[in-house]
């Protein structure tokens, strides 16, 4: 849990983080709302938190097109870059762009990404099926016959235990386009491309040069490495240290919002078909083709006006046929992001309040709902300004599993298999947010989770944009 001390003064460092503008033609509509034209710069230090990853620094800019403003607050296109990382170890590098008015009558989507994580969290496959056991350590023994020979002892004070550890790097290449096809109804095609390295946990970089850390690090068994090794066999070999998937994607997309960044009301609705042919690691004994459906509804119904909102989103993942490889379980087939990370279910872009990557299957569901009260609207150095608050409530559960039986197999080692049906995994929380021009949205967001097994801590984040 973080100290509410340290949450303040961060939460106080980026609201306070102002953007500098290029100076551009601009006219007032009954002295209120300003009309955005030509460029708009939004270079900004990147300072976040989030309970999964650390504090986050670097450096970030957002840079806007409005053209003459005819259609603000919307805009010509946006180009953001970012390169940043955090206290935990993480690192990222990322460009990303959106086009709405390269392709007529639709928009262009690109999104290139680095992770680095030398310390990604694992937490097993199926939901309540993989039981969470906290600040417990499983020792290396010289001659184990199986994962039931292993027993969990207490991380001894000013420890902590590397169980829920694993190393994973990923490159990201993803393009998306939209084209109408009448009124708000559009199709959409994307293509995507993902590299993927997995691994234990690197415990001399861990340890540094610290010869006690060295040995601490050198006791301990990972949950990756129980499910890759002994009999449980619940990572297969030839996926254990990741692989290349290539994504096709063809859908439809709905949508009557007002903004993309910040509506007020409307509806939007994905729906896409996703195939991943094996095209680079396929062997004779082993291919990860796999395909499915996805679907995403979210309404923005206002209560009062455009300053009470009541928003819901809707969501399914599923697969349809093939072998989704261990290290893509937890992606979410989106055609147009909206956070950077695009996984789940838990962290900061689908269940709020459950550990990242906690709930991962081959297929989910998810339901999120919250009121957004736009507090105050303001000017300030020639920009619109919004401060609001989003009181939500999330939930979600693995659909389809993964690999479930092999899972069941280990009953006598309860930390692979808890023997627990997987049922609803549900949150509660509030956040606050600082929107200017209806497109730059910096967040703060708090979340517990209503089942220990999903987090037993305060789960927080301060980033960009909203959820959905």
């Amino acid at each position: 849990m973080i100290h509410m001390k340290k949450l303040t003064i961060l939460a106080l460092t980026i609201l306070m983080a102002v953007p500098l503008t290029a100076q551009e033609n601009t006219r007032a509509i009954s002295d209120k709302e300003i009309i955005k034209k030509g460029w708009n710069f939004g270079p900004l230090p990147v300072v976040g938190f989030d309970s999964d990853l650390g504090f986050q620094y670097g450096l970030c800019c957002d840079i806007f097109n409005y053209g003459d403003g005819t259609h603000y607050p919307s805009y010509d296109y946006k180009v953001n870059v970012e390169a940043s990382t955090y206290t935990k170890g993480s690192s990222v590098l990322r460009c990303y762009g959106d086009f709405k008015t390269l392709i007529p009558d639709g928009k262009l989507f690109f999104d290139i990404t680095y992770f680095n994580a030398p310390k990604f969290e694992f937490y097993g496959f199926n939901g309540f099926a993989s039981p969470y056991i906290p600040d417990v350590v499983y020792y290396r023994l010289a001659s184990v016959d199986g994962p039931s020979s292993l027993s969990g002892s207490p991380v001894p004070d000013g420890k902590k235990s590397a169980f829920n550890w694993m190393s994973r790097n990923q490159f990201r290449a993803v393009v998306s386009m939209q084209k109408k096809i009448s009124g708000a109804l559009n199709w959409t095609a994307g293509l995507a491309y993902y590299n993927i390295k997995t691994g234990a946990i690197n415990r001399d970089k861990l340890a540094g040069n610290d010869e006690e850390k060295q040995q601490w690090y050198d006791s301990q068994y990972t949950l990756y490495e129980l499910y890759r090794g002994y009999r449980a066999g619940l990572i297969a070999p030839e996926e254990a240290e990741g692989g290349n998937v290539t994504q096709l994607k063809a859908g439809i997309t709905y949508d009557t919002r007002n903004h993309d960044s910040d509506p007020t009301r409307g509806i939007n609705i994905e729906a896409t078909f996703y195939y991943a042919p094996d095209f680079l690691d396929r062997t004779d004994t082993y291919n990860h083709t796999n395909g499915g459906i996805v679907f995403m509804g979210s309404q923005y119904v206002p209560v009062v006006g455009d300053k009470l909102t009541f928003a819901y989103r809707l969501g399914a993942q599923y697969t349809l046929f093939g072998n989704v490889p261990f290290y893509f379980c937890n992606n979410m087939n989106t055609m147009f992001f909206r956070k950077m990370y695009t996984e789940g279910l838990g962290g900061n872009a689908s269940v709020r309040g459950i550990h990242r990557n906690g709930v991962i299957g081959d297929g989910f569901a998810l339901l999120n709902a919250e009121l957004r009260w736009r507090i105050v609207e303001f000017r300030f150095i020639n920009q619109n300004w919004g401060f609001a608050v989003n009181p939500f409530f999330d939930c979600g559960q693995v659909i389809k599993p993964h690999n479930l039986q092999a899972q069941k197999t280990a009953l006598n080692a309860p930390f692979l298999y808890s023997g627990e049906d997987e049922h609803l995994h549900c949150t509660a929380g509030s956040g606050i947010k600082l929107v200017m021009n209806h497109n730059m949205v910096i967040s703060f967001e708090a979340a517990k989770a209503f089942s220990a097994n999903d987090g037993t801590g305060l789960w927080t984040n301060i980033g960009f944009n909203y959820l959905f």
